[in-house]
């Protein structure tokens, strides 16, 4: 289930939003505008914020099966993990209806995304599921680090 979830939540419908709204609506906002935007509120919004509620409510989750942590110790520090997620997928997912939070909410994944990647890549010992988190994160820092750079050297702000 995890990997199905990180591959429609990371590709298949932010691609899949973005192409139909450029289907129906023929492109008027722009290819890079709507596709950022679509990623933004899937990859960013809506996977941090079912994270979070997984981290809040079944921390062990993310501490062992994920992460490979056995203490105990672990849980809650999962926990407020869980609670900043939650903080930064519902600014996200709100960015939708207030398009004004969209690049900041990108701004905020790529760095968040970027830095979560980069921790990944120096973890001895990953398992499965942390490769996979690994690869997800790295693919959504690149894409809304691309978002971002090209939004703001277009001049079309």
């Amino acid at each position: 289930m995890y990997y199905l979830t990180v591959i429609l939540l990371m590709f298949v419908l932010p691609v899949g939003s973005a192409l139909l709204e450029l289907s129906v609506f023929q492109g008027a906002h722009g290819f890079v505008r709507v596709f950022g935007r679509w990623f933004v509120f899937w990859a960013m919004g809506v996977r941090l914020l079912l994270a979070g509620i997984r981290q809040v409510f079944q921390p062990r989750f993310t501490a062992q099966t994920i992460l490979g942590t056995k203490s105990e110790d672990s849980l809650h520090v999962v926990q407020e993990l869980g609670f900043a997620n939650m903080s930064m997928g519902a600014i996200a997912v709100l960015s939708f209806p207030f398009g004004a939070w969209v690049m900041p909410s990108a701004i905020a994944g790529c760095l968040f995304y970027g830095l979560a990647g980069a921790r990944h890549v120096v973890q001895k010992n990953k398992n499965a599921l942390e490769n996979t988190a690994m690869v997800s994160d790295l693919f959504i820092f690149v894409v809304l680090a691309a978002y971002v750079i090209i939004w703001f050297t277009s001049g079309t702000r």
